[in-house]
């Protein structure tokens, strides 16, 4: 099953939500702003896109630049400040059973979708 982690008030995760409707693959969209993922499923997700947690925060966000910027964080510390802060989570993000890729540009999701 393919998984979009998807935040309906941003451009570019409205952008990956219609690629993959346009894909005509079945999908099950997670608004991971009203269901927050724990640290377990972050891991699982962070690690099937082959980055490290660090790489998939949103360094534009205030709550990034009010606490974290500047911090050299541990991965699990990493993990640990998008469990408490959602939004930092880079979207959209659009998973497999096997792989995740962070579809900006939204064509990122064509390596999920030929795989499937």
């Amino acid at each position: 099953m393919i998984r979009i982690y998807h935040n309906p008030h941003c451009k570019k995760s409205r952008a990956g939500l219609n690629y993959l409707q346009q894909s005509g693959h079945n999908f099950e969209v997670v608004e991971y702003l009203k269901k927050p993922l724990n640290a377990g499923q972050l891991k699982t997700l962070i690690s099937k896109t082959g980055l490290g947690p660090k790489d998939l925060i949103r360094t534009q966000e205030d709550i990034f630049k009010t606490l974290y910027k500047g911090k050299d964080l541990t991965d699990d510390q990493w993990i640990e400040a998008i469990v408490a802060h959602p939004k930092l989570l880079k979207r959209p993000l659009i998973e497999s059973d096997r792989e995740a890729v962070y579809a900006d540009p939204p064509e990122q999701a064509d390596r999920i979708l030929h795989t499937t």
